[in-house]
């Protein structure tokens, strides 16, 4: 039984069986291969949606798992979530991803791992995003986005709807649109190295092509990609 399978028995998820097998995919590539870095980790999960990746996080053996996410209503579906011994060490906190970050940073807390799932190209700041990620001293941080396929530095902006919960939330009351950058894999490069880590793409071309269902925006040759990577400090 593969570890998201759970989430086809909730209503929100039972229509797709595609995104039953998507989670699952991702929970291959982005978890599992660092369970070992995990087990007893303080775990920081950025933009927790409905908790889903604090729950998986937490389930290979983190000792704590804070979840910050800025919509209340996702929030309150981690009540749905299986009652397992370890979904009591997860934390779902409401907060703007940065005044979270901020007061973090001057509490003085650390976090051994954070995860960047899904967040990043929802944001116009990302060189400021690690600067405050940094600051709290993982050993390792894992990042999942959509990345430009250009080759050189550079974010490309695009306006999205801040009523879809899978978009940018609004700065304000009412916003219509929201302004975002994508950055391209080059400019997550050149980040990473400018705040000392190194960084490692995960190889999601080694995923057989019968296995890819639910994933194929990882494998898209256009402009844009769904793309992998770790940092850990040089």
């Amino acid at each position: 039984m593969a570890f998201f399978d759970f989430l086809g028995g909730l209503a929100r998820y039972a229509t797709s069986d595609s995104e039953v097998a998507r989670m699952n995919r991702r929970f291959e590539h982005l978890v599992e291969p660092f369970r070992a870095e995990i087990e007893g980790a303080r775990v920081l999960d950025l933009a927790a949606h409905d908790g889903r990746w604090s729950y998986a996080l937490a389930g290979v053996g983190a000792a704590s798992v804070d979840g910050v996410e800025v919509r209340p209503d996702l929030i309150a579906q981690f009540a749905a979530y299986p009652d397992t011994p370890f979904k009591a060490r997860v934390r779902l906190i409401r907060s703007d991803l940065f005044e979270a970050l901020e007061d973090f940073v001057r509490e003085g807390r650390v976090y051994d791992v954070v995860a960047v799932f899904g967040i990043l190209y929802h944001l116009m700041d990302h060189h400021r995003l690690f600067v405050l990620i940094r600051r709290l001293r993982p050993r390792l941080v894992i990042v999942d986005s959509e990345f430009m396929t250009h080759a050189w530095p550079m974010v490309q902006l695009i306006r999205e709807d801040p009523s879809n919960i899978l978009n940018a939330a609004p700065y304000y009351e009412g916003q219509e649109k929201v302004l975002k950058g994508i950055p391209s894999s080059a400019a997550m490069e050149a980040i990473a190295d400018t705040l000392g880590y190194r960084l490692e793409w995960i190889r999601w071309e080694d995923l057989p092509p019968e296995r890819r269902k639910g994933v194929a925006d990882y494998f898209r040759k256009e402009k844009m990609i769904r793309r992998s990577c770790v940092l850990r400090p040089k």
